[in-house]
């Protein structure tokens, strides 16, 4: 099995992560580091280890809903962050994000030691739904949200929202099929508009619903069946 995969599959994280912190020396193989994510491993007989911990294939999948609060870093291991997911992480398994929020944006994250179910969420190429709750420093005119309902170009390329409606004097919902580095934020900035808070409402069939900041429950079934997942018994 590539060792990419396998990271994935033990829900270390989506492939470019997992890519990224082979490629950083951050994963050994039976005590030497391996640089190349494609790297054959013999998940049976070869011990695997990311920054110094064991990681194998759990037999029990966990898929969490967590309301992450605001300045905490979507990220389970962090040596530069304040505070980090790795809070929310139940003892005995090890779990990561699927779908990403930066740290002064808060909402829904999903937590998953289900490298397929990450993968699928996180690539854009799946086309899995994001809506965000966008409160901005002052009220939007209609050529604002005309720009955002035909979409623009940002610098890594294009900003395209599924659907843009109003909802109250400063406040836009919006949803997106992928999410590059604070592509929202960007976007805003753009059009003249300082976000004040940005919430993110859903991904796919999994809502925010009444969870608070730091709560988490687990997936109900479903939720599960709606993401293409067998619930176990």
């Amino acid at each position: 099995m590539r060792l990419n995969k396998f990271l994935r599959d033990a829900g270390v994280g989506a492939r470019r992560k997992v890519d990224e912190l082979v490629e950083q020396g951050r994963v050994q193989v039976d005590g030497r580091t391996v640089y190349e994510p494609w790297h054959q491993v013999e998940t049976e007989r070869e011990q695997i280890t990311v920054d110094g911990r064991l990681v194998s294939l759990s037999a029990t999948r966990v898929y969490l809903k967590l309301y992450k609060p605001r300045g905490v870093t979507s990220t389970m291991a962090d040596p530069y962050a304040e505070r980090t997911l790795a809070v929310y992480n139940p003892p005995g398994v090890r779990l990561a994000p699927a779908g990403r929020l930066d740290r002064d944006s808060e909402g829904l994250v999903l937590l998953t030691n289900d490298g397929a179910l990450i993968h699928r969420l996180s690539h854009p190429r799946f086309g899995v739904a994001k809506r965000y709750r966008v409160t901005l420093t002052r009220a939007p005119g209609r050529e604002v949200i005309a720009r955002l309902e035909m979409g623009f170009e940002l610098d890594d390329g294009p900003f395209r929202p599924v659907d843009v409606r109003r909802i109250g004097q400063r406040e836009v919902e919006l949803s997106l099929l992928e999410g590059r580095k604070r592509e929202i934020r960007r976007a805003f900035q753009t059009l003249g508009h300082r976000v004040e808070r940005l919430v993110r409402l859903s991904i796919g069939p999994v809502a925010l619903g009444s969870l608070r900041p730091g709560e988490s429950v687990p997936f109900t079934d479903r939720e599960l069946k709606d993401l293409g997942v067998i619930p176990e018994r």
